[in-house]
């Protein structure tokens, strides 16, 4: 059941501006929460500042009920993450939030009637030592209820993407590089070197990373660049990407990330297919060779008897 709360937590971080429909557990509740002003929404998809360590600012979020009943919607903040699909969520309320989840101070619940909206003002805590760069967070709306003898939790909410300014580091890191040559069976196609490897986020900023991968082999030099997503602070993700390349005996292949170092593994490929019509070819030369030398020799050898022959004739 709580996979389909964080289901519906997930869809509304990434499109707040879309009513959300609510699990099972709200009945026929149907809500959304965006950031707003003092008088209603303000057009934002989400909340993005750069605060200094120490500051406090008031913010608003507006709570928008879409049903013919009222509701009462708990308000909660939590840390932000990133999925395995590199879709923006908050932790789930059973999980303790230690970054900027816990800046954000906001009350406990609000009551929205039917076909109405509430704005409700929240505010933005930066401790005084903080470290520099990005500290992302979540706000939601969220309501309890039962399915059966299970506690479930419907929410939707935004993403508030929280800086604290200092110097900033942009950086990431290849790691775990392996490469795998693939035989193609066709012999005149090229195989293919595997690779698989680490990208993580090393800096204190969220970054669009992208994966530039380069096989040098002994008759040419192929490059691939891949699209690994955002990454927060911190985040790590697993990539692969496939470089066709004529390849025979030692290929250098090289990983380089977006605001990162290069790294590169050397290994070793033997091309059967492509050995085994070589060697197929050069036994069908020394096979024709020796059977023209063949053939030349049992001519000449005619040609000596015939000249015998003559010189014997009365």
């Amino acid at each position: 059941m709580r996979r389909v709360a964080v289901a519906v937590i997930a869809a509304a971080l990434l499109l707040p501006a879309v009513p959300a429909a609510a699990a099972p557990a709200s009945g026929s509740v149907t809500w959304t929460v965006q950031p707003a002003a003092k008088n209603g929404p303000d057009g934002r998809r989400w909340i993005e500042r750069t605060l200094d360590p120490g500051t406090t600012v008031t913010e608003h979020l507006a709570v928008r009920n879409f049903s013919d009943t009222g509701a009462v919607f708990a308000l909660k903040a939590a840390d932000g993450y990133l999925t395995g699909k590199g879709r923006f969520n908050m932790l789930p309320s059973d999980k303790k939030s230690v970054d900027g989840g816990t800046w954000i101070s906001v009350q406990k619940s609000v009551t929205v009637g039917p076909r109405q909206t509430k704005v409700v003002p929240f505010t933005i805590t930066v401790p005084a030592q903080v470290s520099p760069g990005d500290h992302p967070a979540g706000i939601a709306a969220t309501i309890a209820g039962r399915q059966g003898t299970v506690q479930v939790e419907s929410r939707v909410g935004f993403r508030v993407l929280l800086r604290a300014s200092g110097e900033i580091r942009s950086k990431t890191t290849a790691g775990h590089l392996q490469a795998r040559y693939e035989c193609s069976w066709n012999p005149f196609r090229p195989g293919a070197v595997a690779l698989s490897y680490t990208a993580a986020n090393t800096g204190n900023v969220r970054l669009p990373v992208q994966g530039r991968a380069e096989a040098a082999a002994l008759f040419a030099t192929r490059t691939t660049a891949t699209d690994l997503g955002e990454l927060l602070p911190g985040g790590i993700t697993t990539a692969s990407a496939r470089v066709d390349v004529w390849a025979l005996g030692r290929v250098t292949t090289t990983v380089t990330l977006s605001q990162g170092e290069p790294v590169t593994v050397t290994t070793w490929f033997v091309p059967w297919p492509q050995l085994l019509v070589l060697a197929a070819l050069a036994a069908l030369v020394l096979l024709w060779r020796w059977r023209r030398r063949r053939l030349q020799r049992l001519l000449e050898r005619a040609r000596q008897e015939g000249r015998t022959l003559g010189v014997r004739a009365p």
